[in-house]
């Protein structure tokens, strides 16, 4: 019982640093990367697709992205939705080619990215956090119907405090190797 509370909560934690790592791919930096690009819908065939859905991306060189449409008349679409997106670029099409050069990043626009990736650091640590009490709620039922004793609930609550402790560090990790990469001129 104790050890399934445990595994559940060490999931769920998981699964709050790979959001955090989405998240964080998503911000951008300097280089050219195509999950920047991952928020980005496209209206096509009746509906909003995700742009890794109607084109193929790639990275053509460290500052550049090129993106080639599976179907050709989606061309016109795919660079509205690129150029309407809050990312702050502008595309450029040759022919069914279209070209999305990644802007030098001034040090306002570094530090604003820096600041939203310590928010989403910290929705990151929030999550874990949730997902701690949320084990220890579990714990202290146990104990409360008598299915475990107060030793083993304190026992456990320490390694579930410990687990927390490490999924908390390595979002520190995650965030410092961000901001690292942000800052890098």
């Amino acid at each position: 019982m104790i050890n399934e509370i445990k595994k559940d909560a060490q999931e769920r934690m998981v699964k709050s640093l790979e959001s955090l790592g989405r998240n964080l791919a998503s911000i951008r930096t300097g280089r050219a990367h195509p999950s920047i690009l991952d928020s980005i819908k496209v209206p096509a065939y009746g509906s909003e697709m995700p742009l890794n859905q109607v084109a193929a991306i790639s990275v053509e060189d460290a500052r550049t992205l090129k993106i080639v449409a599976h179907d050709k008349a989606l061309g016109a679409a795919i660079e509205k939705a690129i150029m309407t997106s809050d990312l702050g670029l502008n595309p450029s099409s040759a022919g069914t080619t279209i070209r999305v050069p990644m802007p030098a990043l001034t040090e306002e626009t570094r530090r604003g990215y820096t600041k939203q990736a310590r928010g989403v650091a910290e929705d990151a640590k929030v999550a874990v956090r949730n997902v701690r009490r949320d084990a220890l709620a579990e714990l202290k039922k146990l104990s409360k119907d008598k299915e475990i004793s107060e030793d083993e609930e304190r026992r456990a609550a320490d390694e579930v405090q410990k687990l927390t402790d490490k999924f908390v560090a390595e979002v520190e990790k995650a965030l410092e190797a961000k901001e690292t990469d942000l800052m890098a001129v």
